[in-house]
């Protein structure tokens, strides 16, 4: 795979279940991002056909909407996933920005954080427990019988892609990494969750911290790789083959760049 090929170390894609044409607030991106967010393939079939043609890359879902799942199923779709990828699955997490959309899977807007943090916690019950079982505001099963076991003891990692000021506190509970997206903390992330795994008594050198669409020139790449961050997810439109490749070719020069100035 072109990805593989170049170096690059993971693949994420994204997780949108539909896209809602009337809203009741002004939606936050363009009307043609919007509509195109409502036709994204599902992530765990993609990152399978993914899975098929890759060795060594590690495949993630930025983010999983769970919000739109529900948590017994979405358990079997990562364990599957993690299996067929021989353990190299990382699930991204959030609860979303649309709030029909969550409406429409029987979610509550101002309860999807909640929602969010119950379903990982009934994931990891089901990933861990022979007969797992959960009580839950949101979610309530007594024992089951599932086929719902991850290679990984315990599952695949799960990182929180969010950026408001309850995050870091919400990845130091219950979450092993976060995907901060470039510009939209307000706040010094690295500094946050050190303080907030120093406040919950966690150990902050177990987190993965990672950045979203980093910038895609040296000097300013450089800067966030001063100020902490160690892995960067790179956002890529896909108009055609010929440009996504040329695209991959430039930012794999950039990395082997950053790579040596910093290793």
């Amino acid at each position: 795979m072109a990805v593989e090929a170049r170096g690059f170390d993971s693949l994420f894609v994204p997780e949108n279940t539909h896209m809602p044409i009337t809203r009741r607030h002004a939606a936050p991106l363009e009307d043609a991002r919007m509509r195109t967010l409502g036709g994204l393939f599902d992530p765990f079939i993609a990152l399978s056909a993914c899975a098929a043609v890759t060795n060594d890359i590690a495949l993630g879902i930025s983010v999983c909407l769970l919000t739109h799942r529900d948590p017994i199923a979405t358990a079997k779709s990562v364990s599957s996933l993690d299996a067929i990828s021989d353990g190299r699955l990382i699930l991204g997490v959030a609860g979303g920005f649309v709030a029909e959309a969550m409406e429409n899977h029987g979610s509550a807007f101002k309860q999807r954080w909640s929602i969010v943090r119950e379903a990982t916690m009934a994931m990891r019950a089901i990933w861990a427990q022979e007969e797992p079982e959960f009580h839950g505001k949101h979610f309530d099963f007594d024992p089951i019988i599932t086929s719902a076991k991850p290679i990984r003891d315990g599952g695949p990692p799960i990182w929180i892609g969010s950026n408001s000021a309850l995050v870091p506190g919400r990845v130091a509970d219950y979450a092993d990494g976060w995907i901060v997206f470039d510009g939209r903390y307000n706040g010094d992330a690295i500094a946050d969750l050190e303080n907030a795994c120093i406040e919950r008594e966690r150990d902050f050198s177990e987190l993965t911290i990672s950045l979203m669409d980093p910038p895609q020139n040296y000097a300013d790449l450089a800067e966030r790789c001063a100020a902490g961050y160690e892995k960067f997810i790179f956002m890529l439109a896909v108009e055609d083959a010929k440009s996504c490749l040329e695209t991959l070719d430039e930012l794999s020069g950039l990395v082997e760049k950053i790579q040596c100035a910093f290793d």
